[in-house]
């Protein structure tokens, strides 16, 4: 698709390196923080003139957890498993909101 990508072990390292990229993809089950707790601790360090696109990738699949994903403070949900049309598709919205 062009687009690189890094991996980190948890949550709390995602917290670490967030400011690093412009989208993110982020594991709602990582241990030591979870998804949601790392997408909060973002969101309250992230500078407010960069716009950074939180994307919720999880298995679970309710409407339910989509909606706990946006209250956490993710602007996207992917749950698994994950079509590379779909992942293409949320990757190409991210780009345009970043622009």
């Amino acid at each position: 698709m062009g687009y690189s990508a890094d991996i980190v072990g948890n949550g709390a390292e995602a917290v670490e390196k967030f400011s690093d990229y412009d989208v993110i993809l982020m594991d709602c089950q990582m241990p030591v923080l979870d998804g949601y707790e790392a997408t909060k601790a973002i969101r309250a360090q992230q500078p407010k003139d960069k716009k950074i696109i939180i994307i919720a990738m999880t298995a679970n699949a309710f409407e339910s957890d989509r909606e706990r994903c946006l209250a956490a403070g993710m602007d996207e949900y992917l749950s698994k498993p994950i079509s590379a049309e779909r992942l293409g598709a949320i990757l190409k919205w991210a780009t345009e909101q970043i622009d």
